[in-house]
């Protein structure tokens, strides 16, 4: 499908990691796909003193082996080469984006600034940018994480919102790009089967899981000044939260969706410092067993301190002060070197009030919704049914919508998806300057408290995370669904 969006995309830490494995693959595949403008272009910045010929070796030797598992079309890989340009860029030399603009002058359509940065350079970038006017006819693209709380997100977002209206800025969120994401809102929205079911009135509790097996890999400088709670709750899991809870909105344009997630994220019941042990739980990993291999503790891992009070693990239990879903419980967990890795979300229905066919069908969680965003993206609907044979036994069924087997064309990635997005100029799935800073005004309190108090517990790798996480769901007659299974 070929559109007609001319387009310059400038991609600053184009020798990234980030860069390698996410986003020069994803431009990748809408390109073979034919989903970008014939005539767009690619400007990768870095420092590295490259010209373009070995830029293109880089990306040769780093890109190759991210691309989706139907391998490289060689004669697709030459023409999206073609498109590619290399800029060597000191952001404290203002002629090297003089040098910036004049190779992108000739060049027409809208110009997209990805920032594949660190946070500490989204500003410098931005006011460099429009010191040679380069922020006209703009949109500008701010990787995770956006500060490190909300006053420093606050100047970050005050300092890019005087040279970027916020109609051109674009906070990405890969999670929010996911096919089952994209799903839930249809299954939701476009069915009359689940509305009047979702709503405190059937719905028990609800799980959201973002578990890792990989530990914190070369990245413990960032990660120990960090965590798990900014890196993963402040962000994916409450935007994955708001997506589940949110109200029907007017339509699917994008203020009407971040109208709406914005309402979820302010009706989020406030924690009180006094019931952060009862409601959060955290904890860091030890050395264990990874699928039979032995791995080690976070406090050893290089760039950590080894006495560090990181959390690379969280579990929260969260409660949502509107009508629909008031007093469901809405239990948040991430970590890192846990059991498996997995993402997912689980809609536990209530036990039917009463029935003939025997204490089965009485249990928690005999009807679930299991959306899983990976590593198989799928959604499972459980329920029961007799088993063949004498009398009325019942047995856990699913009715399986498996996408790869369901749609004979190939998912999208989330980076793709997105990709196309900002060249497009549709905004609903990135997060808006106010769904942010409900977010941080939530999740400060807890930050604040862990930063006062002793070590977080702690959990052999390999395993699900602290025994306390377990118990906080047994407080209200559940578990988690590894747990159950």
């Amino acid at each position: 499908m070929q559109t007609d969006s001319n387009f310059t995309f400038v991609l600053f830490g184009g020798t990234g990691d980030l860069s390698m494995r996410k986003i020069l693959p994803a431009l990748y595949e809408a390109h073979r796909a034919g989903m970008l403008e014939a005539s767009g272009k690619i400007i990768a910045v870095a420092r590295h003193e490259e010209d373009r010929g070995g830029y293109l070796q880089w990306v040769n030797e780093h890109v190759k082996a991210h691309v989706s598992k139907s391998g490289i079309d060689e004669n697709a890989w030459s023409s999206f080469l073609e498109r590619i340009e290399y800029v060597k860029l000191d952001l404290g030399k203002a002629e090297d984006f003089v040098k910036l603009r004049d190779a992108m002058q000739e060049l027409p359509g809208t110009r997209v600034f990805y920032l594949a940065t660190g946070p500490s350079l989204f500003v410098p970038i931005c006011r460099a940018l429009a010191s040679v006017g380069l922020n006209e006819n703009a949109r500008i693209v701010l990787e995770k994480p956006l500060g490190y709380d909300l006053r420093s997100s606050n100047a970050i977002n005050d300092a890019v919102g005087e040279i970027f209206a916020e109609g051109q800025i674009y906070r990405i969120d890969h999670y929010l790009g996911k096919e089952p994401v994209q799903n839930l809102l249809a299954l939701r929205f476009g069915n009359a089967l689940f509305e009047p079911l979702w709503r405190r009135e059937w719905v028990e509790s609800i799980q959201i899981t973002i578990a890792e097996e990989l530990g914190v890999e070369a990245r413990g400088d960032f990660y120990d000044n960090t965590g798990a709670l900014r890196d993963m709750v402040q962000n994916h899991l409450l935007q994955l939260l708001s997506i589940v809870a949110m109200e029907p909105p007017h339509s699917m344009d994008s203020d009407s969706v971040r109208d709406e997630k914005l309402r979820v994220l302010r009706a989020l019941k406030p924690i009180d410092p006094r019931d952060i042990s009862k409601v959060a739980v955290r904890g860091q990993y030890h050395a264990g067993v990874i699928r039979g291999t032995s791995v080690p503790a976070y406090a050893t891992e290089p760039g950590v301190k080894t006495d560090s009070a990181t959390e690379t693990f969280v579990a929260l239990k969260v409660e949502i002060e509107n009508w629909r879903w008031a007093g469901v419980p809405f239990f948040l967990r991430t970590g890192k070197r846990l059991a498996d890795r997995v993402a997912e979300i689980v809609v536990n229905f209530r036990a039917v009030p009463h029935s003939a066919l025997g204490s089965s069908s009485l249990r928690p969680g005999a009807n679930r919704l299991v959306i899983r965003l990976q590593p198989n993206e799928t959604i499972r609907l459980y329920c029961l049914a007799k088993k063949p044979g004498e009398g009325m036994n019942l047995s856990s069924v699913h009715l399986d919508l498996a996408f790869d087997q369901f749609f004979k064309e190939g998912q999208m990635e989330a980076y793709q998806r997105l990709l196309l997005d900002v060249i497009h100029g549709r905004l609903a799935l990135f997060v808006r300057r106010d769904e942010q800073e409900a977010a941080w005004k939530w999740v400060e309190p807890i930050l604040n408290e862990w930063a006062a108090s002793g070590k977080p517990k702690p959990y052999a790798a390999g395993t699900w995370g602290p025994a306390a996480a377990s118990a906080m769901l047994a407080q209200h007659d559940t578990c988690w669904l590894e747990e159950e299974n």
